[in-house]
């Protein structure tokens, strides 16, 4: 029997459009680059999520939900070889991401709307003590 925690995930499920914005490591602030995301259900208990922005390959995600923690987790693998796990918090409103690692803290706050995420990707290099941000990034549901 699959959590009812999973159930709440069913908002993701479905294809994206993405836009980047405001990355600090883009030739310019107001440079937008375009991409897509999808999230589909594996097996109805794991959710597979991929994204990709400009001519980037894909990357790969993995959404679960630990019943003894009372949490969600998000594998994280993309083309350079890198993995991590994110910590995951998902309310009616909100979806955030949150990495602490040794080599550098990531963290993704997000505000959830019908058929829209507005997001904001962030990194620290000192332990969560000032975080930096990283870009924007904007989901819009694709038409059906």
């Amino acid at each position: 029997m699959r959590s009812p925690a999973l159930d709440r995930l069913e908002i993701f499920i479905g294809t994206w459009d993405l836009t980047m914005t405001n990355a600090f490591f883009l030739d310019s602030l107001d440079e937008r680059v375009g991409g897509s995301a999808s999230f589909e259900w594996l097996d109805d208990v794991l959710v597979v999520f991929r994204w990709g922005l400009g001519p980037t390959p894909p990357t790969l995600c993995v959404i679960g939900y630990s019943t003894p923690e009372e949490q969600y987790h998000m594998l994280y693998h993309d083309d350079r070889g890198v993995a991590r796990i994110f910590a995951m918090e998902l309310s009616e409103d909100r979806w955030s991401l949150l990495r602490e690692n040794s080599d550098f803290y990531q963290r993704f706050e997000a505000r959830l709307e019908t058929d829209k995420i507005v997001g904001v990707w962030e990194a620290s290099e000192d332990e969560g003590k000032t975080w930096r941000k990283d870009f924007d990034l904007i989901f819009d549901r694709a038409p059906a």
